[in-house]
């Protein structure tokens, strides 16, 4: 693999430590592979994959699992839908809501993180209460948020870009390759 300041990252096995995963950056699918390799569940977020294998690693009891945050689907929405329309308990961002929101608000609709929390909180208000709280929410919309750790090449794209506003594609993909590369501190 690359070399940096003398080391290399080592390949993925079951040899490592748990200390030695966490020092270097894998991708989900090798991690995946890896837990398969050693007949763990490869269920889960990184983050979790991750924790899981590095305790398997070390030879200590596995982690808790997550408790899952999904809430139990209810009966979905099917069109026809108007602003009268009332949001059920476990509704999901679905095509029928796209298509109602982007008929009332234009083609800027999309789901961000206020659509899309609404909507899963939003049983009993109306899809009317829905459209008034797009437009209350451009504002805090339009302010940049932190990037979620699971989405790491995505926060990476950012920062590099922030740094380098003219740099091209090819050099952000290439400055990820080499910073992939190198161990984590």
């Amino acid at each position: 693999m690359s070399t940096n300041a003398g080391e290399s990252r080592p390949d993925l096995t079951a040899e490592l430590t748990g200390a030695e995963l966490r020092r270097w950056y894998w991708t989900l699918a090798e991690l995946t592979l890896l837990a398969r390799a050693m007949g763990l569940s490869a269920g889960g977020g990184k983050a979790a994959l991750t924790d899981r294998l590095a305790a398997a690693l070390d030879g200590l009891p596995q982690p808790e699992p997550p408790r899952p945050t999904r809430r139990p689907a209810g009966r979905q929405l099917a069109a026809p839908v108007d602003g009268a329309t009332v949001i059920p308990q476990g509704q999901r961002c679905s095509q029928v809501l796209r298509e109602f929101f982007v008929r009332e608000i234009g083609p800027a609709f999309h789901f961000d993180a206020a659509m899309r929390d609404y909507i899963a909180d939003g049983a009993g208000h109306t899809l009317a209460e829905a459209v008034a709280h797009w437009h209350a929410t451009r504002a805090l919309a339009a302010e940049p948020r932190e990037v979620g750790a699971q989405f790491e090449f995505n926060r990476f794209l950012r920062d590099w870009h922030a740094r380098h506003p003219d740099g091209a594609r090819a050099e952000a993909l290439a400055a990820w390759q080499a910073h992939r590369a190198r161990p984590r501190h």
